[in-house]
């Protein structure tokens, strides 16, 4: 007699294809369905144990012959900003962020829009549509939110929804141990605020408020500068054979420090 009461996930593994962070290697993803009433268990779980979500499903690499994408969190109750990361905070004391249920806005879109043509103009999601971007937020069976960013208008004090110019947005998973950064863009004409860096530290400050001690920050590639901001998040811990360590900065071959 089967006394199982719920399924247990099933595994899939994709087709190789040309990776996206590192020349000349192919990369593939095992994956798996987050449905149903046990889906926020399940991210918790496959998130720590190294997955990513995106919509409805978590992924992680099973590439062949590369091992090169580790998993990141940052320890959010013993992190203390750098100099240069209290200039990024002290640029954006003007912004307001708002935590909102997930959905979708046409506002959000454009936004989202003028970062991938800027950023991303030959990845995976150059030719997202708007349909596109409402199912990246609306199709998820776990607790997510969108933060948005905005310029705080004179006059426009605390509202619930505040007033004043998008600037930026995070799609944002709640777990047991932290928060996920799922998604998040920002005004790419805007440079000179670092508002990625900025949406990481508020993402921190939220954690230490929680009382939780991880944010997520998916997968840093060593070799590739595109992830390289990743590491300057100290203390934090990669997800090695033996489980989650302590990564050491020293240990990288050209590191930076503040």
């Amino acid at each position: 007699m089967n006394t199982q009461t719920t399924p247990s996930p099933q595994f899939y593994l994709t087709a190789p294809a040309a990776c996206p962070y590192l020349p000349h290697e192919m990369e593939r993803k095992v994956f798996t369905h987050l449905v149903g009433p046990r889906a926020a268990e399940m991210n918790d779980i496959l998130t720590q144990g190294g997955f990513r979500r995106s919509q409805n499903i978590a992924y992680r690499p099973a590439c062949e012959s590369c091992r090169a994408c580790v998993s990141v969190r940052i320890l959010a109750q013993e992190f203390e900003p750098t100099k240069s990361m209290k200039r990024v905070l002290a640029a954006n004391s003007d912004v307001i962020a708002t935590e909102f249920a997930a959905q979708p806005s046409s506002e959000q879109y454009s936004l989202f829009r003028r970062y991938l043509d800027f950023r991303h103009q030959q990845g995976g999601m150059s030719d997202m549509t708007v349909l596109d971007y409402a199912i990246m937020v609306e199709d998820t069976h776990v607790n997510t939110r969108i933060i948005e960013y905005r310029r705080r208008e004179e006059g426009s004090g605390l509202e619930q929804r505040p007033k004043g110019e998008l600037l930026a947005a995070a799609l944002t998973d709640t777990m047991s141990d932290g928060l996920s950064m799922v998604y998040s863009y920002f005004n790419p004409a805007l440079e000179q605020r670092s508002l990625g860096t900025f949406m990481i530290l508020d993402h921190v400050r939220r954690t230490k408020a929680l009382g939780l001690p991880h944010v997520y920050l998916g997968y840093w590639v060593q070799g590739s500068r595109k992830m390289d901001y990743k590491t300057r998040f100290q203390p934090q811990e990669h997800l090695t054979p033996r489980g989650w360590e302590r990564f050491d900065p020293e240990s990288m071959p050209e590191s930076t420090h503040d």
